[in-house]
């Protein structure tokens, strides 16, 4: 087989030029998928008549044995034939002979290697989908073990309101959950068939685009053919949705690494999962975490130079989508191992939960309490707001000058106050008079959890379906 550049044209393209051009040092990662696409295609080919059955038994035999040499490392990929789709044909048909030149019939490798995005993205979403649902299930986890410990809420960074442990987790459930649902309807989206497409516009050879569609267990095939081989949004939703989890994931580290300092010592670091200092013998880092919040950049990065690639592109195919690949491999790579990681260290770290009780209780966490009490008793919510203002200013923020103002606001304000009022303004009465739905009480922190559980089994159904869907490409190189 002669390469491409020397197929078009003459002999001015140099090694320099196909150094350049060439994908095949990256592209190989799409081999598994590039064959199992190649043998559905030669079942195609097999019905409209062009394959006999003898020719494509031998097709799919020699693609098998292709899979076979380069699974084991025995392959050799040839830089001058550009990519992978050329280096499997090649191998073919140095295997099979005049029957393997048959296979590129009533295709391009523009819907070729549409497919071959399309079936690698499908199986990440799958494997990422399952990293974040383990990470959600450590989540769950550790909140039933926190559902009797309070600690302070923040908003600005500042402490505001008395919440519970669990409540504050579970909040980082939820956008994991939103994430997983995501996914769920990009693979959706990502999993349609362009095989048949051909450059732009179609085929001439009467092949039915059903049939390496159903091989591949595919939802449905792609409806038009120009739109089909220069589609990449799957790949910009994916690495949108990746990067999204990983401002989450970066959300969370940070929290985790602002808690692990001696000024919060809310959480105690795993020593299997943190590093010592060189030069300071007192000090354990949370490496791991600070990795991670590094990394969500990385994940951005790789978001904006794929829509970069996609933008003023006109249709149909242009050699620009090549560059979509290395950024997309690399907000995969990073996703996955990012999700595996913060799982391990979530089950490894210790909550200081009596350091968290104390600091509920100190800084004045009950003051918005407070003006709900006097709200309540039918001091207008304004009006009540500003008196505890006041307190605020004149306690200089001791808890215990606090609300002794506060007893002297509530006996003017509060006809008929008693001195147990005042234990109604402990930090664990305030978190448990919050039992609104989605609110931080127990019992609606434990009616959410419900919810959590019901959203993981969904997310289970979902993932059993895609592994179905997804385990076909191995099923069918290695039946």
């Amino acid at each position: 087989m002669k390469e491409r550049s020397k197929r078009e044209s003459s002999t001015s393209a140099n090694d320099e030029f196909l150094a350049f051009t060439g994908s095949v040092g990256f592209d190989r990662r799409l081999w598994k998928y590039d064959i199992a696409g190649s043998i559905a295609h030669a079942y195609a080919l097999e019905k409209a008549g062009i394959l006999s059955e003898k020719e494509r038994r031998l097709v799919v035999g020699g693609l098998r044995s292709v899979a076979a040499d380069i699974g084991d490392g025995a392959a050799e990929f040839r830089p001058e034939l550009e990519d992978i789709h050329m280096n499997v044909e090649r191998m073919l048909t140095e295997k099979v002979g005049r029957a393997g030149e048959k296979i590129h019939t009533g295709r391009s490798r523009n819907d070729q290697v549409a497919l071959d995005m399309r079936l690698l993205v499908r199986e990440a979403i799958t494997d990422i989908l399952a990293e974040t649902l383990a990470i959600q299930t450590v989540i769950v986890r550790r909140s039933d073990e926190a559902m009797t410990t309070v600690m302070p809420g923040y908003t600005h960074l500042q402490r505001a309101q008395p919440v519970l442990l669990a409540h504050h987790l579970m909040a980082h459930f939820w956008r994991l959950q939103r994430d997983a649902e995501r996914l769920t309807a990009c693979y959706s989206r990502t999993n349609r068939s362009p095989l048949g497409s051909g450059a732009l516009a179609g085929t001439s050879f009467g092949i039915d685009r059903r049939v390496p569609a159903d091989m591949l267990r595919m939802e449905g095939l792609t409806e038009n053919s120009l739109d089909a081989v220069s589609d990449r949004d799957f790949v910009a939703e994916t690495a949108f949705d990746l990067s999204l989890i990983m401002i989450h994931l970066s959300s969370l580290c940070e929290e985790l690494i602002l808690w692990s300092s001696h000024e919060f010592g809310f959480v105690k670091l795993p020593e299997s999962m943190s590093s010592g200092s060189s030069m300071m013998p007192q000090k354990r880092n949370p490496d791991l975490p600070e990795l991670i919040r590094g990394k969500s950049g990385r994940a951005v990065g790789d978001l904006v130079a794929i829509l970069t690639v996609l933008k003023s592109l006109p249709l149909a195919y242009n050699r620009d989508l090549q560059e979509d690949k290395e950024t997309l491999f690399d907000v995969l790579d990073t996703t996955g191992a990012s999700l595996h990681a913060l799982t391990h260290f979530l089950r490894e770290i210790e909550f200081d939960t009596v350091r968290m009780g104390k600091s509920a209780e100190a800084g004045l966490m009950t003051a918005t309490d407070l003006a709900d009490f006097l709200s309540k008793a039918g001091v207008p919510f304004r009006t009540a707001h500003s008196i505890v203002r006041d307190i605020v200013g004149r306690s200089g923020g001791d808890n215990d000058r606090f609300m002794k103002l506060a007893e002297g606001a509530l006996r003017a304000h509060v006809k008929g106050f008693k001195p147990s009022d005042l234990d109604l303004h402990s930090a664990s009465a305030a978190v448990e008079r919050r039992g609104s739905r989605g609110g931080t009480s127990t019992k609606a922190v434990k009616a959410q959890k419900k919810l959590a559980e019901a959203a993981m089994t969904r997310t289970e159904h979902d993932l059993g379906r895609m592994r179905a869907e997804t385990s076909s490409v191995n099923a069918i190189i290695w039946p």
